[in-house]
């Protein structure tokens, strides 16, 4: 029989904090990601003005054609439209994304955070194509969501939703395989992947990991 672990890729959603890497640029980094093969970049730039992220958004699109790497952007659904990024990302404190699926072309994704069940079930329901689930582990950066959710609420939530569900918060290496066991269809991370000094060989020990 036919086992999830062999029909389900892993899945690798790179978030970006240009504030963790300066004084270090940041459009290099998002490049070498979408080399490596990561598969979503969520530009989440939120203090950024608005013509420098349309500057950073647009060359990041331009730079990371012929990849598969697909780029979102966080919450400014105005600027995803104008540059034709692959979607738009929606903080949980955003518009629902039903709202915002009436006025995007067919085609474009509609990603949802969620710190819960309830907010998972709902975002599934208004025509999110994916969510990011967490904090998964106790991460420093999402205190504000409270106690960490634990593999037994991402296995409670992923049975539930037919959409993917990306596990995040306090993801490592060695974490991945149990967050994909629990039903993640993958991981998503700031840290994860701008502490590391290779990207490429990252993302090869991420897959090996899973194939363990």
């Amino acid at each position: 029989m036919e086992t999830r672990r062999e029909r389900v890729p892993l899945k690798l959603c790179y978030i970006t904090d240009r504030h963790a890497i300066e004084p270090a640029p940041l459009l290099p980094r998002i490049l070498e990601a979408a080399r490596a093969g990561v598969d979503l970049i969520q530009i989440r730039e939120k203090d950024l003005a608005a013509r420098a992220l349309v500057e950073l958004v647009k060359r990041a699109v331009e730079g990371t054609r012929g990849t598969r790497a697909r780029i979102l952007v966080n919450d400014r659904l105005d600027i995803a439209l104008a540059l034709h990024t692959a979607g738009v990302h929606l903080p949980a404190s955003s518009l629902p994304a039903s709202a915002v699926r009436r006025i995007i072309p067919s085609g474009l994704l509609v990603g949802v955070s969620c710190h819960s069940r309830e907010e998972a079930m709902e975002a599934e329901a208004s025509g999110a194509d994916y969510i990011l689930l967490g904090p998964i582990f106790e991460t420093l950066s999402k205190l504000a969501y409270g106690p960490p959710l634990g593999l037994d609420k991402l296995r409670e939530v992923a049975v539930q939703l037919r959409i993917p569900v990306f596990a995040l918060g306090g993801i490592t290496v060695e974490r991945v395989k149990s967050c994909l066991e629990a039903g993640a269809s993958g991981i998503a991370g700031i840290s994860l992947f701008q502490t590391c000094d290779s990207l490429q060989k990252l993302v090869q020990e991420l897959e090996r990991n899973f194939r363990r």
